[in-house]
C-alpha cells in the first residue's frame, strides 16, 4: 500500500492553487483527503497539540486515510533541554490518530548537527524504547549517516528509515532508497539550492517545482521500497506556492502507469502543472 500526499496542508497561500478560494479553512482537511491517501502532520514539530486536535483531525477523514506525524522539536533538535515530559505529552497528544486506527508512524527528523556518533546511537535507542511499538521512522540530514552500520542498528531495532530528495550538498544525505522496518518512507524536500542555508528565509527553502525527469529518477527506486515493505509514505514537502500539491499529482500519475497505484483525483480548481512558476534554482 502507498499512501501519497503533501508535508502539512494548512497553507494560506494554496486557497485558489489548491483549495477552492471560498471554502472556509475547517473544510481543507475533508477537501484534500479527496484527493490524497495520506498526510504528514508538520505543526506537531513546532508545538505541542491538545488530543482533541486529532480526534477530530480523524473524524474528517475517510477509513483508509493514513496520518504520519512529526515529533516535536525539543525531541529531535533541543536533546538535552527538553522537560522530561514533552515525548509523553507527545505521545499521548497523539493517541486519539492511534485509537482511530488512522497513525501511520511517528517521524523523528533531525537537523544537521545531529551526528553519528555513540551518544546519538544510545539516544535512538532509547526514543525507540520510549516509543513502545508504535512505528517510528527516523530522518537524517548529515550524509555520515548513510552507511551500512546505521543500517543495520535501524533494523535491529525496528527504526524506519526515511528516504529524502534534497540538494546534493556534500554534507546532506544523498538520495539512498533503504528499508530497515516493514515500512518504506520518501519526502521530497526539493533541490533549492540558492535558499537552503539562507538564514531567516527557512519558508523558501521549499520553494521548488520538480520536473517531471526529476521525479521519473525515483520510479526505478520507489518500485524497490514498495516490494521491500508492507507500507510506503511519499510526502512533498516542497509546500511554497502549493508546488507540493502539483507535484503530489504528477508523481500519482506515474506511480499509476508503473505500478498500477491510482492516481488521486486532481481538483477542478487546480491549475496546469505549467501554471505555477518554475523555480529559478532549476
Amino acid at each position: 500500500m502507498i499512501y501519497l500526499g503533501t508535508s502539512g496542508f494548512k497553507y494560506e497561500e494554496w486557497k485558489g492553487v489548491f483549495y477552492p478560494p471560498n471554502l472556509s479553512e475547517k473544510e481543507w482537511l475533508p477537501f484534500y483527503a479527496r484527493h490524497f491517501n495520506g498526510l504528514e502532520i508538520n505543526s506537531t514539530y513546532y508545538r505541542l497539540m491538545h488530543p482533541a486536535t486529532f480526534y477530530h483531525m480523524a473524524r474528517k477523514v475517510p477509513e483508509g486515510f493514513c496520518f504520519t506525524v512529526k515529533a516535536y522539536r525539543t525531541i529531535t533538535h533541543e536533546i538535552g533541554q527538553q522537560s522530561e515530559g514533552d515525548l509523553k505529552a507527545f505521545l499521548e497528544s497523539i493517541r486519539p490518530l492511534q485509537e482511530a486506527g488512522k497513525l501511520g508512524c511517528l517521524v523523528a527528523q533531525f537537523p544537521n548537527s545531529f551526528r553519528h556518533s555513540p551518544q546519538s546511537l544510545t539516544y535512538l535507542a532509547d526514543l525507540r524504547q520510549h516509543c513502545g511499538h508504535l512505528p517510528l521512522a527516523v530522518e537524517f540530514r548529515h550524509k555520515g549517516w548513510a552507511a551500512p552500520e546505521t543500517f543495520g542498528f535501524l533494523r535491529e531495532r525496528d527504526l524506519g528509515f526515511v528516504c529524502v530528495d534534497e540538494p546534493r550538498f556534500s554534507s546532506l544525505m544523498p538520495p539512498v532508497a533503504v528499508v530497515t522496518s516493514d515500512l518504506a518512507y520518501l519526502r521530497f524536500h526539493g533541490r533549492n539550492y540558492q535558499m537552503w542555508w539562507k538564514s531567516g528565509e527557512e519558508k523558501l527553502r521549499y520553494d521548488y517545482l520538480y520536473s517531471e525527469e526529476e521525479l521519473r529518477e525515483w520510479l526505478p527506486k520507489i518500485e524497490a521500497l514498495r516490494a521491500q515493505s508492507q507500507r510506503m509514505f511519499i510526502f512533498m514537502n516542497n509546500h511554497f506556492g502549493g508546488k507540493a500539491v502539483t507535484n503530489a499529482f504528477m508523481l500519482a500519475g506515474m506511480l499509476e502507469g508503473r505500478l498500477g497505484e491510482a492516481a488521486p483525483p486532481a481538483p477542478s480548481n487546480a491549475p496546469a502543472q505549467a501554471a505555477l512558476p518554475m523555480d529559478p534554482a532549476r
